[in-house]
């Protein structure tokens, strides 16, 4: 995706997506890593072997379909409303017709020449969002102040089931009495005229000039539909309508997507006449590519990348992924009625011991250096890198030590009392770790197995969920719904561009899978969008104490930093992916040839 997006589950701006919700999939081919892979870096590194944008230099044709691939082994679900959305594929979707409303700088934080921009008042308390007089919705209605307050009114609705209501939205004057029932309206949400919204917080925070939800909802179209019914209906499944530089012409649900070049465009209309999107398996994504049934895979499998077999008629272009691998334990479960996770004593994975040394078992630099050709490297946190205000780079993280695992299970009795070569619990019980992945493409189920092996070196007998991996919907339903059957889990978060990691691990995040809480780690995570952060080396110090506590306690192990590649057709002009590259870079996009280069 261009641009960049917030974490799916606090503010996305396709959150992420990211979830971006960034949810990923893993990618990868079907080799098994060898004994004497090399070390990696404990961060992925700009390497300069990628540029960020096209080189192409030919002249431009006028107009022009761009072919876009979906790298997917499963349909996307076709939930395209940003406010109801959870899977990363529906993002992928939604890229092309309803961007969030914010361009972003160099720093991830909210800056102007979006189609909205943001005033922040003295006391950095409330702030004012000013939606360009030019824009409006692909059904010819403008897009108002009262679309965008409409927004929260949804998503702070009790009926609301989606996950957007996080802890920003909490802050909002009078939005937990509205959230309650108690008050009809939001006191905290004013709307000054058409094109103006004021939102007032209750304390301030520097997460508004990341984190501030950035997308509006028709009210035209939304307003007089049940809250409950919303996500079902035509409006976000069949006929979805957006504001960006291109609107849907057609669609086949999961499969494909024709989009047509939305001449109303406030920024003005796109250079393309269109886009056709269609999901492509992994399996035959570079014949694909070679053939030019498609121009661009923004989410290319990096472990397909093979500079002996790359197609010629592709360039790849790169940049560090806002993104990361994770290791889950399923450690209580989210209590509905209370809007929060509460632990269970008694889970099985409620030994801090028996997490740290599943951690310490995985050879996560074996897996980056030779499945993914060293473009994905051992994470150490559950805050990246590319955030380098805040990442913690002394932290030592979970690197592989086998041995150093076998010592924190004998120290915390979990050993083999039977001889077979497994440990039994400390009850002397039998002890089957039941672990949920993910399909994707041909590296899945040899990724899977690998870790089962690593654990099974330490004396774990670790088994797939029903002895099989999960497709991606199932996948992510199973773990959101707390299935008693999974004890552990592999997925990935892309983060956004909001540094804070409260709607992923928070006590009230829904998106907090393994429901950890902790009284420390609220408070971390409270002390990090306090008025105090807007002192960055007090919200610095802040989120390093979490990043610490995140390593001791391991209720969610990061294992992977990514590389993002994507894979572009040589006749594709003025496609820029960096992350400040400017909020109209679609539109911008060109192609200098009437079919796409073929080998």
């Amino acid at each position: 995706m261009w641009g960049s997006k917030k974490k799916k589950s606090v503010s996305i701006l396709f959150m992420s997506l990211v979830l971006v919700l960034s949810a990923c999939n893993s990618g990868g081919n079907s080799a098994t890593p060898a004994a004497d892979a090399p070390k990696t870096n404990e961060s992925v590194k700009e390497t300069g072997k990628f540029v960020s944008k096209t080189s192409n230099s030919e002249a431009s044709i006028q107009g022009g379909i761009l072919n876009y691939g979906l790298a997917s082994d499963t349909p996307f679900e076709g939930i395209l409303n940003p406010t109801f959305y959870e899977g990363n594929p529906d993002a992928n979707v939604m890229q092309f017709f309803y961007p969030s409303l914010f361009a972003i700088d160099k720093n991830f934080d909210i800056t102007d020449g979006g189609a909205a921009n943001i005033k922040l008042s003295n006391d950095n308390k409330t702030v004012t969002v000013t939606i360009n007089d030019k824009l409006n919705w692909t059904d010819g209605n403008p897009v108002t102040a009262e679309d965008y307050a409409f927004a929260f009114e949804v998503i702070g609705n009790k009926d609301y089931e989606g996950v957007r209501y996080d802890a920003l939205m909490m802050n909002i004057v009078g939005m937990e009495d509205y959230h309650a029932g108690k008050a009809k309206t939001i006191s905290g949400i004013k709307i000054l005229n058409d094109k103006e919204v004021q939102i007032d917080f209750i304390t301030a925070t520097p997460s508004v000039k990341s984190g501030l939800w950035s997308y509006p909802l028709e009210k035209k179209v939304f307003g007089d539909m049940k809250i409950a019914d919303m996500s079902a209906s035509d409006a976000v499944r069949k006929d979805p309508i957006g504001y960006g530089p291109f609107k849907i012409k057609s669609m086949v649900t999961g499969e494909s997507v024709e989009f047509e070049a939305n001449k109303d465009y406030f920024l003005g209309a796109p250079k393309l006449d269109g886009v056709h999107l269609k999901v492509v398996n992994p399996n035959v994504l570079i014949e694909s590519l070679k053939k030019g049934d498609v121009d661009y895979v923004d989410g290319f499998p990096v472990s397909l990348y093979d500079e002996k077999t790359n197609p010629t008629n592709i360039q790849f272009l790169g940049r560090q992924e806002l993104a990361y691998n994770y290791l889950g334990f399923k450690l209580g479960k989210y209590d509905k009625a209370k809007g929060e996770s509460v632990m269970d004593p008694n889970a099985k994975m409620a030994n801090k011991s028996l997490r740290q040394a599943m951690g310490y078992a995985m050879n996560n630099a074996q897996v980056g250096a030779q499945l993914y050709k060293g473009l994905r490297t051992p994470a150490t946190s559950l805050i990246i890198p590319a955030f380098a205000n805040y990442y913690d780079s002394s932290l030592a993280g979970y690197t592989y030590n086998p041995e150093k695992a076998k010592q924190l299970l004998d120290a915390a009795g979990y050993v083999d009392k039977d001889g077979d070569g497994m440990r039994e619990d400390p009850k002397g019980q039998p002890l089957v770790i039941n672990y949920a992945a993910m399909s994707g493409d041909t590296v899945s189920e040899p990724l899977a197995k690998f870790y089962m092996q690593n654990w099974k070196d330490v004396g774990l007998n670790v088994q797939l969920m029903n002895g099989r991996l999960q497709e991606f919907n199932s996948f992510y339903d199973n773990v959101k719904a707390d299935n008693p059957d999974i004890d552990i889990f592999s997925a990935a978060w892309g983060t956004g561009s909001d540094i804070d990691p409260s709607g992923l691990y928070g006590r009230q995040a829904p998106f907090n899978y393994s429901r950890f809480t902790s009284e420390d780690a609220d408070k971390f995570l409270k002390e990090g969008t306090s008025p105090e952060a807007f002192d960055i080396e007090f919200r610095k110090n802040a989120y390093k104490q979490w990043q610490q506590l995140m390593f001791d306690e391991a209720p969610v192990i990061p294992t992977l930093y990514r590389y993002e590649l994507q894979a572009v057709n040589k006749r594709v002009k003025n496609l820029d992916i960096s992350y400040d590259a400017g909020y109209d870079t679609l539109a911008k996009v060109e192609l200098s040839a009437d079919k796409p280069v073929t080998q």
